[in-house]
C-alpha cells in the first residue's frame, strides 16, 4: 500500500458529553469546552492571554467535534466545522483510565471492573504491602494513601532521601505508583520495586504500577522527571498494535505507547522525554517510516502536568504549543498518509478534584482516506478498526470503520 498511519492521542484532551458521566461523579465535565470559557473570560492567562488559540486543531474538526459530543445540552460558545472530516467519541469500557481508553481505541473493550484502592487512609492491603517488603528488601514505605503525585512528594521527598523508604500511594484509578529520588535511591532500584510490584499487583487486576522517580534537594525544590515508567497489565486479546506487526508491518511507538500496552506489538520506542521532544522524534520517524507503518503516539504532558494539576493557564498553552507542532506534521505527511488525532479520556482542569474525567474525546481525521464530513457519534473501538481497514490489514479486533458504519444513536 502507499501511505502509513499517523495516530496521534492527545492525553486527556477530552471534549464533554459523555452520557454517563453522572455515574462517575462527572456530570459538567467538559475539557475543552471549560477552558475555551476559561479564556474567553480571562481566566486562563498566566503565561498567555485571551481566547484559545488553536487554528491547526480548528481547520481538523475539533470545535466541530466538540459541538457534536454535546448536541442535546450544549449552549454553544464554539461552532462547527463543515470543511474536515470529524466525529466525537463514547468509551464503553468500565474505567476512565489510561489503559481502558487505548486499549478501547486499539480494538479491545476493558468490559470488566479493574481493582480499585478505595480507603484514603492504608489504601493497600497488608499482606500486599509485606511481600513488597520482603522481596524488594526495603525497611519500610511510606505513604500507603491516596494523593496527588506533585503534594506526596512535598510532604515525604525529605524522609525517603534520609530512610530510604518507597513512597507509595494511588487515586481514584486502578494504579499503584511509586515515588522515589533518583539519586538518592537509584532509577534502576525504583524500576525493580515497580517490576516486582507489578507481579503482586497485577494478579489482583490492578491495571498499573507506575515508577515516579523526581530529583530536588528539599520539599521546596522537588520535581519529578520524564523518566516514569508504566508497568501495565498486558491486553487481553491482540490490539491494533500486534495484528500490525503480525501482518510484517512495523508499529513504531512515542511516548507512554509501549507501556500501555505491555510492549506487545511494538517494533520501535521513543520515551523519556518531554512532549515537545517527543514531537520532534515523531517528525524523524514520519520521515523515515515505510509504507503501511503505523506511528502511534501519546502525548502525555496534558494530563500529568496540567489537567492533574487543575493548571487551567497551563493546559490552555499546551494545546496552543501543541497546535503549533501540528502544523507541522501536516506541512510533512504526504496527502496518501491517514492521520487520526483523539484522545483517551478527559481531565477538566476546572473540574473538582484532582482525577480524570468522564468525557468524549475528539476524532479528527486528515489525507486522501478520510472523507470530509461530520461522522457523528461513534464508539472508542472504531477508531482502532478505521485504522486497520486504511492498512489493509485484516484483523479481530471490535468496532467498525467510522466511513462505512452506522453511526450510534444520539444521546
Amino acid at each position: 500500500m502507499k501511505g502509513r498511519g499517523i495516530w496521534i492521542v492527545m492525553d486527556a484532551v477530552g471534549i464533554g458529553g459523555a452520557p454517563d458521566a453522572s455515574r462517575f461523579g462527572d456530570a459538567g465535565a467538559d475539557t475543552l469546552g471549560n477552558i475555551v470559557q476559561a479564556c474567553a473570560v480571562g481566566q486562563a492567562n498566566r503565561g498567555r492571554l485571551g481566547e484559545l488559540r488553536i487554528p491547526n486543531l480548528k481547520k481538523l474538526g475539533i470545535f466541530g467535534a466538540h459541538a457534536e459530543a454535546n448536541s442535546d445540552s450544549y449552549t454553544g460558545h464554539i461552532g462547527k466545522n463543515s470543511n474536515a472530516s470529524y466525529a466525537s467519541a463514547t468509551e464503553i469500557s468500565q474505567g476512565k483510565d489510561t489503559p481502558s481508553g487505548h486499549w478501547e481505541l486499539a480494538g479491545v473493550p476493558v468490559r470488566w471492573n479493574w481493582k480499585y484502592f478505595k480507603d484514603k487512609k492504608n489504601s493497600f492491603p497488608e499482606i500486599a504491602m509485606r511481600k513488597i517488603m520482603k522481596v524488594c528488601d526495603l525497611t519500610g514505605i511510606l505513604g500507603n494513601c491516596h494523593a496527588s503525585g506533585t503534594e506526596i512528594i512535598r510532604e515525604f521527598g525529605e524522609l525517603h532521601i534520609t530512610s530510604l523508604k518507597p513512597i507509595i500511594y494511588t487515586s481514584v484509578d486502578s494504579v499503584v505508583q511509586i515515588a522515589c529520588h533518583e539519586e538518592h535511591f537509584g532509577l534502576q532500584k525504583l524500576y525493580e520495586i515497580c517490576r516486582e510490584s507489578a507481579r503482586i499487583f497485577h494478579p489482583m487486576m490492578v491495571g498499573r504500577v507506575i515508577a515516579r522517580p523526581f530529583l530536588g534537594k528539599d520539599r521546596n525544590s522537588f520535581y519529578r522527571t520524564n523518566n516514569r515508567k508504566d508497568y501495565t497489565i498486558p491486553p487481553p486479546k491482540p490490539t491494533i498494535c500486534e495484528i500490525v506487526t503480525g501482518s510484517g508491518r512495523s508499529c513504531h511507538a512515542i511516548g507512554k505507547i509501549s507501556d500501555i500496552f505491555a510492549n506487545r506489538g511494538i517494533s520501535t520506542s521513543v520515551s523519556g522525554m518531554s512532549d515537545d521532544r517527543l514531537f520532534d522524534e515523531m517528525l524523524n520517524i514520519v520521515n523515515t517510516a515505510q509504507d503501511g507503518d503505523l506511528i502511534f503516539a501519546n502525548f502525555v504532558e496534558f494530563d500529568s502536568l496540567y489537567g492533574h494539576r487543575r493548571d487551567v493557564s497551563g493546559f490552555a498553552l499546551a494545546l496552543e504549543r501543541f497546535d503549533k507542532k501540528i502544523g507541522n506534521l501536516l506541512t510533512l505527511i504526504n496527502s496518501d498518509d491517514f492521520l487520526i488525532i483523539t484522545a483517551d479520556h478527559g481531565n477538566d482542569p476546572t473540574f473538582k478534584g484532582s482525577d480524570h474525567t468522564r468525557e468524549r474525546v475528539p476524532v479528527l481525521m486528515s489525507g486522501n482516506y478520510a472523507q470530509v464530513g461530520n461522522h457523528g457519534k461513534i464508539f472508542f473501538s472504531d477508531v482502532g478498526a478505521t485504522m486497520l481497514s486504511y492498512l489493509g490489514i485484516e484483523g479481530e479486533i471490535e468496532g467498525g470503520n467510522i466511513f462505512v458504519r452506522k453511526k450510534m444513536k444520539k444521546n
